[in-house]
């Protein structure tokens, strides 16, 4: 099936006078007859169902659905993209162990994997995506257990080259993680390129309509974990009675040691609603992500002709440094585009504030046109030196072109621009 196609129909073919839309199954528990039984699906949760906080029918839907669109072997819904994220790295390093990061990702991932993993004595090596394959492979570590990157930075919107650092990563015997959420898998699949996870925010595009948080983690199946130095997926699990991941589950080890082990001890897995929610955002995210693309680029070549505008990224327009980039791995270059306002800060604060129909959010990728200020607002936590390192600028604006005609959005941007003239 084509991804239009795999949108409507993956993850879920009712039987015969089954319900055609994916049911919500609004229950923690499953009933056995026998305790047998039971102790079975404790021995190995991938038998059958047993509480919903490691999976729920109207979940594993959508994780079925997701999985088919990236191409993968199985997925693993979680509460939040911040959680997938969190999962995605924990599912490999333990205390002691490192992972290498680029430094252009989402400001509150920066945060996560700078100070949070700290704690849990995990330590995160930044590297410029831009640095020679010498100088990013000097960073790595005998310690080092991932490479992460993501597809379409957020806010910088430059694009990753995810064929080189999955090489630099392969030679390294570690997996390389991507963050898909801007392009989703309708615009980029990582996994063609050689990256072996994906995450998202499903929040962004997959949800599309700002109405409930979520995540995904998605396994390729094709790294080899026993080449690396992965103990917890290639020796005995004691905290599952003894059972070896590899050896067990073969190229799906990964996806299900992050929920035996990992879902199990944190939960932070999604409500059977909200799984209902992401899934009809799903149903129209290929046709929406089109009508995305197209509205932006028409909205970034306005913004590019602007005397106001000092610089503007998107890796659509001809002049961005990542267009050739995008080429490579985008069908499209989502709907968000970055631009900084001549006169800084105040000049983009006010800039912002003489908008009408775009609204000032501390969102994205929505179907609506929305607007936000990185420096004040999301990478507030970041320090000057960090801001800088995620192609942070003070008067940085990160413009979420949504489905409204383009020529309502261009008039709302002209009249807030002769506003502040």
């Amino acid at each position: 099936m084509k991804d239009a196609t795999k949108c409507l129909h993956a993850g879920y073919t009712p039987k015969n006078s089954e319900p055609r839309v994916v049911p919500i199954v609004q229950s923690t528990t499953y009933v056995y007859d026998t305790t047998a039984e039971v102790a079975a699906v404790f021995d190995d949760p991938t038998k059958s169902l047993i509480y919903s906080r490691f999976a729920n029918p109207t979940v594993m839907a959508v994780e079925e659905k997701i999985a088919e669109l990236e191409g993968g072997v199985g997925a693993m819904c979680t509460s939040s993209g911040q959680a997938a994220s969190l999962l995605s790295v924990l599912n490999l390093c333990d205390a002691g162990d490192s992972f290498i990061s680029s430094t252009e990702i989402y400001g509150g991932t920066v945060n996560l994997f700078a100070f949070t993993l700290k704690k849990l004595g995990i330590e995160c090596i930044w590297v410029d995506k831009n640095a020679s394959d010498e100088e990013i492979a000097k960073a790595f570590k005998p310690n080092t257990k991932l490479v992460f990157g993501e597809t379409i930075a957020n806010p910088a919107l430059t694009v990753f080259d995810i064929e080189r650092f999955a090489k630099i990563a392969h030679d390294h015997n570690v997996p390389l993680i991507i963050d898909n959420t801007f392009a989703t898998p309708v615009l980029c699949k990582p996994f063609e390129f050689g990256a072996d996870i994906v995450v998202h925010s499903t929040t962004k595009y997959m949800d599309g309509h700002a109405v409930q948080g979520g995540g995904v983690i998605v396994d390729s199946g094709k790294f080899d974990w026993t080449k690396g130095n992965f103990p917890g997926l290639t020796e005995p699990d004691e905290s599952y009675h003894g059972i070896t991941y590899t050896d067990t589950y073969g190229d799906a080890a990964y996806i299900i040691k992050a929920r035996m082990q990992l879902m199990r001890d944190f939960g932070t897995y999604p409500a059977a609603h909200s799984a209902f929610l992401l899934n009809l955002g799903l149903e129209t995210l290929e046709v929406r992500m089109k009508q995305y693309c197209e509205n932006a680029l028409t909205v970034a070549k306005y913004l590019e002709k602007n005397d106001l505008v000092e610089s503007i990224t998107y890796p659509g327009l001809e002049s961005d440094p990542g267009y050739e980039l995008g080429k490579k791995y985008l069908k499209g270059c989502s709907g968000v585009i970055s631009f900084v306002m001549k006169g800084g800060k105040e000049k983009a604060m006010n800039f912002m504030d003489s908008l009408k129909l775009a609204s000032n959010e501390v969102h994205v990728a929505d179907i609506r046109t929305c607007v936000l200020h990185p420096a004040s607002e999301t990478h507030r936590q970041l320090t000057d030196e960090q801001l800088v390192a995620a192609g942070i600028e003070p008067g940085m604006i990160r413009l979420s072109v949504g489905l409204e005609d383009v020529d309502d959005i261009l008039a709302d941007l002209e009249q807030a621009f002769d506003k502040i003239r």
